[in-house]
């Protein structure tokens, strides 16, 4: 019976961190490094969300990958890099299915984490590319603008809002529920129509929408694998 070991991984993250290094110039080192080695493909790569809920790259290496990185470091860096690898390592532990059973679940989720990783990537692209333009506005958008960023069809986008309990309609108007409004991701605007009728207007505000966005990757990624 073959016995099944989870291989460890740092990410470029806790590189950053544990080396007092920024976290891009980490990312231009690794890419640096695998452009040389030949091996920059998909599988180093992942999707993490950052503070302000914009979807980022990341890099998770091996441990003989990510001392090939220490070497144009400093010993001090790499003494620190290095113990926290012991760490990791000591926390690894072999995972030996007792039943043929066992053995068919674990392999299935593998393939199945595998499969997630990629149609994270490939859904998650697009975007985290809008996130990272549009996060610089200050601008108020209402549902036709954001289904138009976000590329999907206005209605869709309502049934979406109402299916996840973000937004209901309350006397013919779109109304965010008070946790969301009171996380920031909507505001709602008073005005009056020509024959005097007062009403009221949720908008998205710059947050929602980066929100928003990585809400509906995740869910389409689901979706997605569980098609």
């Amino acid at each position: 019976m073959n016995i099944t070991t989870t291989i460890a991984t740092m990410t470029s993250r806790e590189i950053a961190e544990l080396t007092g290094k920024e976290h891009k110039h980490v990312l231009t080192d690794i890419r640096n490094m695998l452009s040389e080695l030949g091996e920059d493909g998909p599988e180093f790569r992942r999707i993490y969300l950052d503070s302000m809920n914009r979807q980022q790259t990341e890099f998770a290496l091996n441990r003989e990958l990510t001392e090939t990185l220490l070497t144009g470091y400093s010993a001090v860096l790499r003494r620190k890099v290095i113990a926290r690898w012991r760490e990791l390592e000591g926390q690894q532990a072999p995972s030996i299915p007792q039943t043929m059973a066992q053995a068919l679940r674990l392999a299935a989720d593998q393939a199945e984490q595998i499969e997630a990783q990629q149609a994270q990537l490939a859904i998650a692209a697009p975007k985290a590319e809008f996130v990272d333009h549009y996060v610089d506005s200050t601008g108020l958008k209402g549902f036709r603008q954001v289904a138009k960023l976000l590329n999907i069809k206005e209605p869709t986008l309502r049934q979406f809002l109402s299916d996840s309990q973000i937004m209901y309609q309350l006397g013919g108007e779109w109304t965010a529920y008070q946790c969301h409004i009171d996380a920031g991701r909507f505001t709602v605007k008073a005005g009056a129509s020509d024959t005097g009728h007062a009403y009221n207007s949720a908008k998205f505000t710059p947050k929602g929408i980066a929100w928003l966005a990585g809400l509906i990757a995740s869910k389409a990624a689901t979706s997605a694998l569980l098609g």
